[in-house]
């Protein structure tokens, strides 16, 4: 009795380690299928973080660009700052160089003007001397043959009266010849102060 105890004892023992196997194949399959979906969640891992990788590389390759372009930006606005301000500077030239063109010309048109108002006021003077030089050689015409007569008459006359100091009638004719010398010389004074006066006037003017 005390045997078939011991039998049904290993039997049961034998049935409980039986389960106790099974259950440990089962838990055996849960860890090993723990492991296999351990193993996919850590390739799945090493993806993602291989696809990090990428993408941080990407996102640095992307700064490095953008920092080059952004210093790129900064060089070209650098420049157009200083083509501006050349820009300006030419400009700023040019209004100086249009003002100075601008006040040569005024000066130039003065200069035409005054040159022009001489030019007339020459040829006004040059009409003056002609006629002055004119005035000058007839009145040398009118002295050198109209004084010269009377002149000529009274010399001759003065010799005469030397000769004729004993003649009453013929000193007087004499007389009277010297009288009308006298009076053409007079005459002809009158009509030089005339002439002159007149040259003097037109001088004037």
């Amino acid at each position: 009795m005390a045997k078939l105890t011991a039998s049904a004892q290993l039997l049961l023992a034998n049935k409980e380690l039986a389960l106790q196997n099974k259950e440990k194949e089962k838990r055996a399959a849960e860890l090993l299928t723990a492991n296999v979906e351990l193993s996919f969640q850590n390739s799945e891992k090493e993806k993602r973080a291989a696809e990090l990788i990428i993408a941080n590389q990407e996102l640095a390759y992307q700064n490095i660009e953008k920092e080059k372009r952004a210093a790129e930006l900064v060089l070209a606005n650098v420049e157009l700052s200083f083509q501006n301000s050349e820009k300006e500077k030419r400009a700023a030239e040019l209004i100086i160089a249009n003002a100075e063109l601008i006040l040569q010309s005024e000066e130039k048109e003065k200069r035409a003007l005054e040159l022009s108002l001489a030019y007339k006021e020459l040829r006004k003077v040059e009409k003056h001397l002609k006629e002055h030089i004119l005035g000058l050689e007839e009145m040398m015409f009118i002295t050198s043959h109209k004084v010269r007569k009377p002149i000529a008459n009274i010399l001759g006359l003065s010799d005469l009266f030397f000769e004729s100091i004993q003649s009453p009638t013929k000193l007087q004719q004499l007389i009277s010849f010297l009288k009308l010398s006298a009076e053409e010389l007079d005459d002809f004074t009158k009509e030089l102060t005339g002439f002159i006066s007149k040259l003097e006037q037109k001088g004037n003017i």
